[in-house]
């Protein structure tokens, strides 16, 4: 197992380790002519070769006679980035042969991918050619996000490794929903989201258009809807043409979802008359589970959706749409005499069966307008439809029900993103697991997973600070054989992957870096700050709203806004202490107990530097405590290493008092948690030892 850390591609002031630039001298030489692996998602088959491609003003390629404004201009922008990466000034132009890159598709006709699309691809490259071949359109568009990839450096110069990649994706479903309801996402996230997933072969973008807290989506059969119901925050449907068509061209469906028959308030600000209850409505600020609902009994009700569904099927090309069902309480169905008296009538004993009667109602409605639904695991019940797809926020034990009742499924429940879990423990996870308990046809209906970005506590400026880098590496689970489970090497090639996505202009390093700014006043405030941030990792969302009761109207721009879910020190810092207690290698041993040290002495240095800038900036009291921990968390690493080199026993005091801090540090605070305390323990434990 490879525990190297990676060479990040810069070292900037005040960001993570990048402050120090510990690794780059420990780090596997990127001028090494040895093929580097930074592939992600890994591919289902790939063996190496000696040689190579140099990349110089002479590449170019050939589309085999191919005619497909998709190909060309995925082709296009390939291109485009590889002259960007490089600043080797191409030809563009598609020539008829001799090209150095040959692209061959079989068919060529796909305008837009579907869930049965074929997205195989490989890629033959020699040391004078390379050759990209798929059966559609959109393998293709993944063979040239691999071809990117590739480009490495060799001796001083841009290369293409001598590869053979046969490639194709475990699951078929591999998706990232975006919740835009709580809080609205304005088009350059939708697009460069789109980009993002495209880079790492994600291939469902589900758009959580409606909720308790907007309706974002234009309807001109129903204005109202939009009018009263989206705070003038809304997607045109000429908007929603633009964004399938870019989404289209990168092998990406674009999948809707309007909630019912619960978290259904906006829908009521403007169209009161479907409401189980009449009230007064108003767009819903606080977040959770309001008692609002369809009217399940009436056929107005159904008239309704008829409607706005039929309006929608047209407006969404995609074979599927989803419904949502999920997290209605009854609570108004309970109180209202005429649904109480409708099912009694129909003897049903439960809200849970009088939703499976409306969640059934709906699937018709959806299956007449040429559509196949999808639904949260709330609509699942003995008598669901087989063709519904069941998406399970519960777990895998609810995706196996569904499963052993024949409906195919999508898993969610260990991949919502607001949970702030670390990318290694989300990868971790798999859609079947081992030991399931599925047959082998049973096992084939788990169509993939899903990522899920709920927008309580996330802006415009933080959404992808919360989605990326993560997703990239659950998107290698979706993708990459059930095999694929080398955490350190994930995590290897996340980093370079990291830097990939910021280039194509995603903000998860950038934004939480200009909020620093905004919060410290200044770049030398910032980076002192940055120091500080490196090391936590943002509470999950029940921790923040138990805390902070954050609603709708909740300012989202405080310190535990900018810092990271998974930030990188925390994996680096774990091979680092590792490599300092375990090396066979002096001067491996040298070298970090060198950079442990600069990196602990920072952490003291924080202390008085953040204190003068927090007596200008009080935000920055927010993380008081925190600004407190860390100069004696970074004490407790120098004093654990003095310990270790002198090979003294600590005394009884010492060792007392360093546990209590450890433990205090290990108690959520403040927003955040201490994402370094494990090496800590261990360095501490080291001491012990002595």
């Amino acid at each position: 197992m490879n525990r190297t850390p990676v060479l990040r591609h810069h070292c900037t002031k005040g960001v993570s380790l990048g402050v120090f630039c510990l690794f780059a001298s420990m780090a596997v030489s990127a001028q090494s002519p040895v093929f580097q692996n930074t592939l992600l998602p890994e591919p289902s088959r790939m063996t190496t070769a000696s040689g190579s491609i140099p990349f110089t003003k002479d590449f170019t390629v050939s589309l085999s006679g191919a005619h497909n404004v998709i190909l060309e201009e995925a082709t296009r922008r390939t291109l485009d980035a590889m002259e960007a990466y490089t600043g080797v000034q191409l030809n563009k132009a598609p020539q008829d042969a001799n090209a150095t890159l040959t692209i061959q598709v079989q068919d060529t006709t796909g305008t837009r991918p579907t869930l049965d699309t074929d997205e195989s691809y490989s890629i033959d490259s020699t040391s004078n050619k390379v050759i990209l071949q798929a059966k559609t359109v959109f393998g293709a568009l993944y063979g040239l996000e691999t071809l990117q990839q590739l480009l490495q450096v060799e001796d001083g110069h841009y290369a293409i490794p001598a590869v053979q990649i046969n490639d194709s994706p475990r699951f078929p479903w591999r998706g990232l929903m975006l919740d835009v309801s709580r809080h609205f996402m304005p088009l350059p996230v939708i697009y460069r989201t789109l980009d993002g997933m495209a880079a790492v072969k994600l291939n469902v973008f589900h758009w959580h258009l409606t909720d308790d807290q907007g309706f974002r989506i234009e309807s001109k059969r129903f204005p109202k809807l939009t009018l009263m119901g989206s705070d003038g925050l809304f997607y045109t449907q000429d908007q929603v043409r633009d964004v399938i068509r870019y989404a289209s061209a990168r092998g990406i469906r674009v999948v809707p979802e309007f909630d019912v028959p619960g978290h259904v308030t906006s829908w009521f600000v403007g169209m009161p008359e479907f409401a189980s209850v009449q009230r007064p409505y108003a767009i819903a600020r606080p977040f959770g589970v309001w008692d609002g609902a369809l009217d399940p009994t009436q056929e107005n009700t159904y008239k309704f959706l008829d409607a706005f569904i039929g309006e929608m099927a047209d407006l969404f090309p995609d074979e599927y749409m989803h419904m949502g069902g999920d997290e209605s309480n009854g609570k108004d169905w309970k109180a209202t005499p005429h649904i109480v008296a409708f099912m009694q009538a129909h003897n049903m004993k439960s809200t849970e069966e009088l939703q499976t009667y409306f969640s059934t109602r709906v699937l018709a409605l959806v299956k007449k307008h040429h559509k196949q639904m999808v639904g949260w695991d709330e609509i699942l019940n003995p008598g669901t439809p087989k063709d519904a797809i069941i998406q399970s926020w519960r777990g895998v034990e609810s995706l196996s029900v569904a499963a052993k009742q024949g409906n195919r499924g999508i898993l969610s429940a260990p991949y919502y993103l607001d949970g702030m879990k670390s990318a290694e423990r989300m990868y971790l996870d798999d859609p079947i697991p081992d030991g399931s308990t599925l047959t082998a046809e049973q096992q084939k209906l788990i169509l993939g997973g899903e990522v899920c970005m709920w927008a309580e506590q996330i802006t415009p400026q933080t959404v992808d600070s919360r989605i990326w880098p993560r997703t990239a590496a659950l998107a290698e689970r979706f993708w990459s054989t059930r095999e694929t489970r080398d955490v350190p090497d994930m995590y290897r090639r996340l980093a370079v992957e990291s830097i990939r996505l910021d280039g194509l202009g995603l903000t998860h390093i950038s934004g939480p870096q200009s909020g620093l700014r905004q919060l410290a006043g200044s770049e030398e405030g910032s980076s002192q700050l940055a120091v500080l941030i490196s090391v936590l990792s943002p509470g999950s969302l029940h921790e923040r709203y138990s805390q902070q009761k954050t609603s709708q109207l909740t300012p989202m721009a405080n310190p535990v806004d900018y810092t990271r879910p998974d930030p990188p020190i925390r994996e680096e810092l774990v091979l680092l202490v590792e490599r300092y207690l375990h090396s066979a290698s002096p001067t491996e041993h040298t070298a970090a107990h060198q950079q442990l040290t600069n990196l602990f002495q920072s952490w003291i240095a924080t202390g008085a530097a953040l204190d003068s800038v927090a007596a200008e900036h009080p935000k920055l009291n927010q993380l008081s405590l925190r600004r407190a921990q860390l100069p004696k968390l970074g004490l407790l690493g120098i004093q654990s290493i003095d310990s270790i080199e002198s090979h003294t026993v600590p005394t009884s005091a010492w060792v007392e008092e360093q546990s209590t801090l450890l433990k205090a540090a290990a108690e959520h605070s403040e927003l955040t948690n201490f994402a370094i305390l494990p090496p800590l323990q261990q360095l501490f434990e080291a001491a012990g030892k002595q």
